[in-house]
């Protein structure tokens, strides 16, 4: 691993850790496939019951890919290399056959909320915030992957307030639309309620719970299928997308076009 990917067995639960607090743990492609490699290799060791993520400090989860990684897009066809990376990414996460939990303080954003819709628990801190905000930030879009499992966990009305409006979503509100399962009161309350939790599943039958999970996976994977290469392409090719980048970069609001 990494510095900026920390490992950590105890016992039958792995923990892992995004560690660039000062950054909000924003995701660099090499954190996306170091987690990636470790579900790989949990399938094929099977060296842990539980697979536990979390982000390093108290202000932030994941904040989402790190931006500078998108300067060297010229095109659309770009976007569908990134996707198409991610979407590999996030499904070798889903696979993973042990229950995966995600522990989330602070912001959970962008390809950090990804990783977290993945997991087959979220569990949160009351400063936890939840959301894709780039309607009013990069002006890209998501994978049909993302959106068909955002879709399957809160809905797709919730979807488009979450992507519409740009809002995030706080603690209790992930709450009560079952984006989390439990909100707990601060950081170290949350640690320990998800070691505890990951200390109960692994003790149940593993083969119960990784048919259980290959299932549902299957079944919401259904609603991914459709091809959107046109919508994604057109989206990254944008002149609105090249903006909110350059905008971003240098921390002024965009001027959206249209184009």
């Amino acid at each position: 691993m990494t510095e900026e990917l920390l490992y950590d067995k105890r016992g039958d639960v792995a923990w892992v850790t995004f560690n660039r607090p000062k950054a909000r743990n924003a995701l660099t492609f090499a954190m996306y496939e170091g987690l990636a490699g470790i579900c790989s290799r949990i399938a094929q060791t099977r060296e842990v019951k539980a697979l536990v993520v979390t982000g390093a400090g108290d202000k932030a989860f994941a904040a989402g890919t790190d931006i500078a990684q998108f300067r060297e897009f010229k095109d659309g066809e770009d976007g569908i290399a990134y996707e198409r990376k991610m979407d590999r990414i996030l499904e070798t996460i889903e696979r993973c056959p042990v229950p995966t939990i995600a522990a989330v303080v602070g912001f959970c954003t962008g390809g950090g909320a990804a990783i977290a819709a993945v997991c087959d628990f979220r569990i949160a801190s009351a400063s936890a915030q939840f959301g894709f905000p780039i309607a009013r930030t990069l002006g890209n879009c998501l994978s049909m992957g993302n959106y068909a499992r955002l879709a399957s966990l809160v809905g797709p009305q919730r979807v488009k307030e979450m992507l519409f409006l740009a809002k995030l979503v706080d603690a209790p509100t992930a709450l009560q639309i079952g984006l989390v399962s439990e909100v707990l009161p601060d950081q170290p309350a949350l640690l320990a309620r998800a070691e505890e939790l990951a200390v109960t599943l692994a003790g149940h039958a593993p083969i119960t719970l990784s048919t259980t999970k290959e299932a549902l996976r299957r079944l919401q994977a259904r609603m991914g299928e459709e091809n959107i290469d046109d919508l994604i392409r057109h989206t990254y090719a944008s002149a609105d997308f090249r903006e909110g980048m350059d905008a971003f970069l240098q921390k002024r609001p965009p001027k959206w076009t249209g184009s």
